[in-house]
């Protein structure tokens, strides 16, 4: 005949706090949300764009003799966060219109129709 096991106290020595389990599992949990090529992206390096060409981008303005690091990967960043919120704004359109991808009729849209894009008007014809 089996005899049944109750809960006791926790072995101190075998499982560890329980901040510490907690800790441990919104670790697990953040590698499990973050997969993919762009998730080890992410991770290696501070910007997704390639800072050399940004770089050689700023020097094409003749007033623009130096870049320093900084201030190329400021330009980096915001450009990262621009290109993420004119895409957010654009799916809006594609998914009124059922669809996955963003087609450029979808940023014409978003252009058109949001006031923080009314310098992109007519950019795109």
């Amino acid at each position: 005949m089996a005899t049944p096991v109750t809960a006791t106290e926790p072995d101190p020595v075998r499982c560890g706090s329980e901040e510490e389990n907690r800790g441990a599992e919104a670790e697990e949990d953040g590698a499990r949300q973050q997969t993919g090529p762009a998730a080890a992206v992410s991770h290696s390096r501070p910007s997704k764009l390639p800072l050399s060409r940004i770089k050689a981008l700023m020097k094409t303005d003749p007033d623009v003799s130096l870049a320093s690091q900084e201030s190329v990967f400021i330009i980096a960043k915001a450009t990262e966060l621009f290109v993420e919120m004119i895409a957010r704004d654009s799916l809006v359109y594609a998914q009124q219109g059922k669809r996955k991808t963003l087609q450029r009729k979808d940023l014409d849209n978003a252009i058109e129709a949001i006031d923080e894009f009314a310098f992109l008007e007519g950019t795109l014809d």
